[in-house]
């Protein structure tokens, strides 16, 4: 994340039997865990179907298959004490490697050697950041907007 700069992105919903894979964050500054589907930085000249397959190839080794967009948000953040600005590109596809579905957290790999962990989180413990219920039960997904587009994907 530059300061000062729009970061274009595109994320990737997969969802299944009534749970979402994503990835799990943590901002050092407000000491807080919090979930966002896999996904990055649009490259220039590359499309948002284009970087939700390289991204989910790259992080955690796998195609994906019948992507449909469901919108775009816009997001202004501060993460690790830095604001940030995102135009956020969300698509919902299925994953081609079907063993996934079995593995309750999936390993990977950001382009510059991040580690990367995917978890399947139910739906009924997830929650949008604007009405979040202070209980450990609920985590809280990110960009704000998300859970509403989430929601229209059912």
């Amino acid at each position: 994340m530059k300061p000062g700069k729009v970061r274009p992105i595109a994320i990737c919903l997969i969802i299944l039997n009534g749970k979402v894979l994503l990835q799990k964050g943590f901002d050092v500054e407000k000491k807080e865990v919090f979930y966002r589907p896999l996904g990055g930085k649009i490259k220039f000249g590359e499309l948002g179907t284009d970087t939700v397959k390289r991204e989910l190839l790259e992080e955690i080794k796998t195609d994906i298959t019948n992507i449909q967009y469901m919108g775009t948000l816009e997001n202004l953040f501060i993460y690790n004490g830095l604001n940030g600005h995102e135009i956020v590109r969300v698509y919902k596809a299925e994953l081609v490697n079907k063993d996934l579905f079995m593995q309750p957290v999936i390993k990977g790999y950001e382009s510059d050697g991040e580690p990367v962990e995917a978890f399947w989180i139910a739906l009924d413990e997830i929650t949008s950041e604007g009405s979040r219920n202070q209980s450990e039960n609920y985590v809280p997904i990110y960009p704000i907007g998300l859970f509403e587009l989430l929601l229209n994907c059912l």
